[in-house]
């Protein structure tokens, strides 16, 4: 039986462990909050996060990290983003040498432009062929419901990857492996800040042309970005990159859509983040994205604007004015 270690106790870590747990492996889901993971030990749920889920007899929660991780063949972690390397230096003295590690994050790192994977590698000291990084339509609540979805398991290991991949399988979740690890984390990180936009659109009253033209334009972002950086342009084609586009965007259920649309009508960045009481990755994000594509001369046009209006006080409408108003080119 596989152990597992889920480092991070809100719905996507937790829905992560269901999984884990329903395809036979023992988990234990750590959390800083005492309460959360009483619940989640003596009751099997999580009713801050997933109300309504009940976990399997196989998974357990902690607050002690060193019980969580003792014996884990596998380390998920499921952070915010920005949070990962200043807790990281300290969780990896408790991961066994040969664990395999698993981002659930989707960001880029503020300041030094790095994906998840280079943070785990560079601050736990481990091979980046230990490291697998999950992405694609990965929306929590319809996960932990078990309703059929799809996942990609990336890593450069391609038998970790198999791995993982069997350690995940159920009749609803059907991951498939890449080794596209830079494609799968830029789709999942880019996702979040055109959901943004995405959410402003809509709140502003704005059509289904409005939105597929982002969703479109978005993803051709996304992919320059990625083929700039060594990815495989096919990926953005796929679950890591359209497939979990489409569902950060459309869902009523993503951070970021619903983040957007606070911010789409009129709210300030404070009072939408009042609001929604969640961690909207693309807010951070779009801030390291923009400068990771500006060292590698990549137009993000829509990306551009999203920081403009999260952290520079810009109007939605002017944004789209803006976008609209720019050089015409071909496709």
């Amino acid at each position: 039986m596989i152990r597992a270690a889920v480092i991070g106790s809100g719905a996507w870590g937790t829905a992560f462990a269901k999984v884990l747990g329903e395809a036979g492996a023992k988990v234990s889901i750590w959390g800083r909050r005492e309460p959360v993971t009483t619940e989640i030990r003596e009751r099997r749920t999580n009713s801050g996060s997933l109300p309504g889920i009940r976990l399997p007899e196989s998974v357990t929660g902690t607050s002690d990290l060193a019980a969580a991780t003792d014996g884990a063949d596998l380390v998920a972690i499921a952070v915010p983003s920005q949070t990962l390397r200043g807790n990281l230096a300290d969780w990896a003295g408790h991961f066994r040498p040969d664990a395999t590690i698993v981002s659930l994050m989707k960001g880029i790192e503020l300041g030094t432009t790095k994906r998840m994977s280079e943070v785990i590698t560079e601050t736990a000291h481990v091979e980046p062929e230990r490291v697998v990084v999950v992405s694609g339509p990965n929306l929590a609540p319809e996960i932990a419901e078990g309703q059929p979805t799809a996942t990609v398991v990336a890593c450069l290991d391609d038998e970790r990857a198999r791995w993982v991949q069997h350690a995940l399988a159920l009749p609803y979740f059907r991951p498939y492996t890449s080794s596209d690890v830079v494609g799968c984390e830029l789709g999942g990180a880019v996702k979040n800040v055109i959901a943004l936009a995405y959410g402003m659109a809509a709140a502003m009253g704005m059509g289904d042309n409005t939105k597929a033209s982002l969703i479109t334009r978005g993803l051709a972002e996304t992919a320059r970005l990625g083929v700039a950086l060594g990815a495989d342009p096919l990926t953005f084609a796929g679950l890591a990159g359209l497939g979990d586009l489409v569902a950060s965007c459309s869902s009523p259920l993503a951070r970021n859509r619903t983040f957007g649309e606070h911010l789409g009508r009129g709210e300030s960045l404070e009072q939408a983040q009042r609001a929604t009481r969640q961690t909207a990755e693309g807010v951070k994000s779009c801030l390291s994205i923009r400068d990771l594509a500006r060292a590698h001369d990549v137009e993000m046009p829509i990306v551009e604007q999203v920081e403009r209006v999260c952290h520079e006080g810009v109007d939605p409408q002017i944004a789209v004015k803006l976008l609209m108003g720019r050089e015409m080119k071909p496709e």
